[in-house]
């Protein structure tokens, strides 16, 4: 098959759905078959280069950040982004245009469809869908209403990660044609570190978000004199409300902010790090949850979202923005070796149902069913 790849994020720029789409695509690749993607170019980046098989086209954007993508600068994606893929279209004749999120990414690929007679499918990612974000994008789900509604339509197929985003979908489009298929992780790619490499550290990464919820964890441990450090991965717009909240912790909080998945300070901090805590009142199917249990790290996390069909039985959940529920849980842990032993080694149990090959799978079959 030949594939089209469209998303405006995509490694090293971008959050959660830049690595999966990069995935994807070279899962795609290594299985035999031709795969393009049209992202947005930032700072240096080549305008074009072949990663593992898969041709990536960077076109001009306004994008300031590489972790995170204000509304206007993912306008602008669109307007460098469909004369370079139309023009693909045209000479390529892809067999279908894959794209990640029906806003901003699908009027592009529903244009393809209609201008070259492309199937698309869009696999949603969370902001994409109303009522997801409890802290950002609703006056433009509200403004953009009938356009989400024409684009879920024109679809042929809409893939999302949880079974908890579908049913958010549903909610505001009964007929939409959706399809569940979890995320993936190379497992490989988290080496777990051995016993006597662990630290007394927590972790944490995201973008920086409220609708994360590190500040839950901050406060939880603020007040607690822990012979433990607690490391936040990540940037974003609420890292210096998050900073201002740490300061006077009696509990070490490190700031590291944006690191790259190859950078050897992310790479220590997953290896070292004994225990993850991700408390976000919304989320998808987060694949950072994977990322930590595959390097065998014991895991809490709330109850929103995906974040319970990510853990299952190999994590420990907490009711979302529950403060007490989730000191509760993090002490617990933090005295008991043991358990954190016993969720290490679940986890990386649990993370080979998710492995890229067979989840690539289900992509090209629906693929191939729908072309």
């Amino acid at each position: 098959m030949k594939i089209l790849t469209l998303n405006y994020e995509f490694p090293p720029v971008g959050g959660g759905a830049a690595p999966v789409s990069l995935q994807l695509a070279k899962q795609f690749a290594a299985m035999g078959h031709t795969v393009d993607v049209v992202t947005m170019r930032w700072q240096n980046l080549p305008h074009q280069e072949t990663i593992d098989g898969v041709t990536v086209y960077r076109t001009p954007a306004l994008r300031k950040r590489p972790d995170f993508c204000r509304t206007h600068e993912m306008a602008s994606y669109l307007l460098g982004a469909a004369g370079k893929a139309y023009r693909l279209s045209r000479t390529h004749h892809y067999d279908i245009v894959h794209a990640h999120f029906i806003i901003p990414t699908g009027p592009l690929a529903c244009m393809l469809k209609s201008l070259c007679g492309i199937p698309v499918v869009i696999t949603c990612h969370g902001s994409d869908v109303p009522g997801y974000n409890p802290d950002r994008f609703k006056r433009g789900h509200r403004l953009l209403r009938p356009i989400w509604r024409s684009l879920v339509h024109r679809a042929d197929r809409l893939v999302c990660p949880s079974y908890s985003l579908e049913q958010l979908l549903l909610k505001h489009c009964p007929d939409a044609r959706t399809r569940v298929i979890p995320n993936g992780i190379d497992p490989a790619s988290f080496v777990s570190g051995q016993e006597g490499e662990k630290k007394k550290q927590i972790l944490l990464c995201s973008r920086l978000l409220p609708r994360k919820g590190f500040q839950h964890l901050i406060e939880a441990v603020r007040d607690t004199s822990l012979d433990w450090q607690v490391h936040i991965i990540g940037d974003g717009p609420y890292r210096q409300e998050l900073e201002t909240q740490a300061k006077g912790s009696k509990t070490p909080i490190v700031f590291h902010g944006w690191l790259d998945r190859q950078d050897p300070r992310f790479i220590d901090l997953f290896r070292q790090s004994a225990v993850f805590v991700f408390p976000s009142e919304a989320e998808n199917f987060p694949t950072v949850l994977l990322e930590a249990m595959a390097a065998g790290l014991a895991v809490i996390t709330s109850d929103a979202g995906g974040c319970p069909e990510v853990v299952g039985e190999a994590g420990i959940t907490v009711p979302a923005g529950n403060v007490a529920a989730l000191r509760s849980a993090v002490l617990s842990l933090l005295g008991d070796a043991n358990k954190r032993k016993t969720l290490s080694a679940a986890a990386i149990r649990r993370v080979d149902e998710f492995t890229w090959p067979g989840v690539a799978k289900r992509y090209l079959e629906l693929f191939e069913s729908i072309a």
